[in-house]
C-alpha cells in the first residue's frame, strides 16, 4: 500500500498528458504549412473572399485579384479548386479552373524550389490538398471542355495545409 496514493495518480496523469502532447506536436509538424510565392503580381491588393461567395458573385469579381481557399484537385485535363465544405457539390460546374502560369513561377518561400519541381526525392503532392491561392478571376476561361464556372489565372501565391 502506497503512503501517498494521490501522488501516484497525479504522476500517471502527467505521463499520459505528456504522451498526448508529444503525439499532437509530432502530428502538427508532419502537416506543416508550405508557402509558394511568385513576384509576378507584386504590389497588388487582393480581396479575401470565401469560395461560395466567389462562385455566387463570379461576374462581380471578374478581372479582380482575389485570395480564396478550397481543396485542389488535379488529374488528366483537371486543375481545379473546389469548395472544401462537405455540404456542397464538388462537380466541375461548382469549381474554378486553376491556371498556373510559367509567367508566375511559384517558389517555396526562403528557398529556390519550385512548386512543380522534384525536391527531396518527391514532387509536391497537390491532389486533394487544402490550399489558399491568390490570382485574378477570369470568367471567360472555363478550363478543359469549358466545364468550369471560371478560372483563377496568374496564380502568384499558394499556401498548402
Amino acid at each position: 500500500m502506497a503512503l501517498c496514493p494521490g501522488i501516484e495518480v497525479m504522476n500517471s496523469k502527467r505521463i499520459i498528458f505528456g504522451f498526448f502532447m508529444a503525439a499532437a506536436m509530432l502530428y502538427g509538424c508532419k502537416n506543416s504549412k508550405k508557402l509558394y510565392i511568385s513576384d509576378c503580381n507584386d504590389n497588388i491588393a487582393y480581396k479575401k473572399v470565401g469560395f461560395s461567395n466567389l462562385l455566387d458573385s463570379l461576374k462581380f469579381y471578374d478581372k479582380q485579384y482575389v485570395e480564396v481557399s478550397g481543396k485542389y484537385t488535379e488529374g488528366k485535363h483537371l486543375s481545379a479548386l473546389v469548395n472544401d465544405s462537405l455540404f456542397t457539390s464538388h462537380n466541375n460546374s461548382h469549381a474554378l479552373w486553376v491556371n498556373f502560369s510559367q509567367d508566375c513561377p511559384l517558389q517555396l518561400a526562403g528557398k529556390r524550389t519550385g512548386l512543380f519541381e522534384y525536391d527531396n526525392g518527391n514532387y509536391v503532392k497537390l491532389n486533394n490538398r487544402s490550399m489558399t491561392i491568390r490570382g485574378i478571376v477570369d470568367i471567360r476561361q472555363k478550363g478543359h471542355l469549358h466545364a468550369f464556372s471560371g478560372a483563377i489565372d496568374r496564380v502568384s501565391y499558394v499556401e498548402l495545409y
